[in-house]
């Protein structure tokens, strides 16, 4: 691995740590000011929910927390493409910019239930993003999946099946690769990831890491 690849994935880690910390100190009466400025009074009901939503997770266990951040996450955010969205072929929303407009993509939905988790106190190791095919639209799709050890089987969370399902439910599926902060796996087909990371296509990650460190 080059220097700059190296570097690359390290500073990705650092900022998925981070993301733990700064949301510790994220919901302060600045804020809430700030985002009823950007977004609207209305908005800052779903910054608050959001807030004690991950409050309640310090509380529980992983499965109690996934069915909270999933729940929250397909309630509060509308589906909308990246284009009519964004008005861009492929952007990766911050999770306050997803919660703040309303909408998102599956690739929004999935990063904002992941952040949450985090920020609810989840070990990272055990979340990954993953590209995926659902076969039933025969589209590229993004989803979350959850490993409660290693060589468990993952669980999936969506927003196409609101369900927190473990992978052999989801046959819709098919597992292209995933990532998180750590790298990137190629996925296997039965159990939705691998064991070989790699630095590759962390791009998008390091750069939406860098955004929510600087509040978007």
């Amino acid at each position: 691995m080059g220097k700059y690849r190296h570097w690359l994935v390290m500073s990705v880690v650092f900022s998925a740590v981070c993301w733990a910390t700064i949301s510790d100190g994220l919901f302060t009466d600045a804020f809430f000011t700030q985002m009823s400025q950007r977004y609207g009074v209305n908005k800052v009901d779903d910054f608050v929910d959001w807030r004690e939503t991950i409050s309640d997770g310090h509380n529980i266990d992983d499965y109690e927390r996934l069915l909270l951040a999933n729940k929250f996450a397909n309630e509060r955010i509308e589906f909308k493409s990246d284009l009519d969205h964004w008005h861009k072929l492929d952007y990766w929303a911050t999770p306050i910019e997803s919660l703040g407009s309303g909408s998102g993509d599956c690739e929004d939905y999935a990063i904002f239930k992941y952040m949450t988790l985090i920020a609810m106190g989840m070990e990272e190791h055990k979340l990954r993003l993953m590209y995926v095919r659902a076969l039933t639209y025969d589209e590229p799709h993004m989803v979350l999946i959850y490993f409660e050890t290693p060589s468990s089987l993952p669980l999936v969370l969506d927003n196409l099946n609101r369900k927190v399902l473990s992978a052999n439910r989801r046959p819709d599926l098919k597992p292209i690769y995933s990532f998180n902060g750590q790298g990137l796996w190629l996925a296997k087909a039965h159990g939705l990831g691998s064991s070989k990371p790699d630095s590759k296509g962390t791009n998008d990650w390091s750069s939406l890491m860098q955004r929510i460190e600087n509040g978007e």
